[in-house]
């Protein structure tokens, strides 16, 4: 099997196994590397990290749109039930939810913070999204932290999904180190020149023991 994934820009995904797509924090109004409009994405769930204008972005306009449930800490599938969407799926850090087909997706730690327009959306997480039988670790927003290698052990990604954008999540030089202690074979590098704020030179992202590919906004990549 494999797994279509497609970089929507910032820190959002979409990953299809051609049955089903995820969107994961899907940021694209008021994105300006958003490669398409909210109205364009086409998916089966919607899936957060964490709590963030830049992360949970359209995600009411695209689950309702897609009838999509939204995947994300318990404080966040809240609020998406008061905005008018009651699909939704809670969740929290070391726990997992099946999707059905051999798909499933687990929460992480990641160490950052979460919340919108002032209100706090619960625990930050990284994701483990395990679709088409390939697995994607997804950092979120996060600093470095040494249980990033028992994430690895035990869940064994072939793609890690790291911040690279310093400022607020790992720089390069600590994402190095971050990937080296996940052991992906692959990685790729996020939340990075959105803004000249995260604005940093990706050649400086070069972990010891994975291939860096790096991706374009809406470039799609077969794995």
């Amino acid at each position: 099997m494999t797994l279509d994934l497609t970089w929507l820009g910032h820190s959002g995904f979409l990953m299809s196994d051609g049955e089903m797509t995820i969107a994961v924090d899907p940021f694209l109004s008021g994105n300006p590397m958003a490669p398409m409009a909210a109205g364009d994405v086409r998916c089966t769930h919607v899936a957060l990290t964490h709590g963030h204008e830049d992360h949970f972005g359209d995600t009411i306009e695209i689950a309702k749109a897609n009838t999509a449930p939204v995947i994300g800490a318990f404080e966040i599938t809240n609020f998406v039930q008061e905005q008018g969407h009651d699909l939704v799926e809670p969740g929290n850090p070391g726990g997992r939810i099946d999707l059905g087909s051999g798909n499933w997706i687990a929460f992480t730690q990641a160490f950052h913070s979460s919340s919108y327009q002032g209100r706090y959306m619960g625990m930050p997480c990284g994701l483990i999204l395990c679709i088409g039988g390939k697995t994607i670790y997804h950092c979120g927003d996060t600093g470095l932290f040494s249980d990033m290698a028992l994430i690895g052990e035990i869940y064994k990604p072939d793609v890690a999904l790291i911040p690279i954008g310093d400022r607020f999540t790992m720089g390069p030089g600590l994402a190095s180190r971050a990937a080296d202690l996940i052991g992906a074979p692959v990685v790729v590098p996020i939340h990075y020149d959105t803004w000249p704020p995260i604005h940093v030179d990706v050649a400086d992202f070069k972990p010891a023991s994975a291939e860096v590919r790096v991706l374009t906004p809406g470039e799609g990549w077969v794995i």
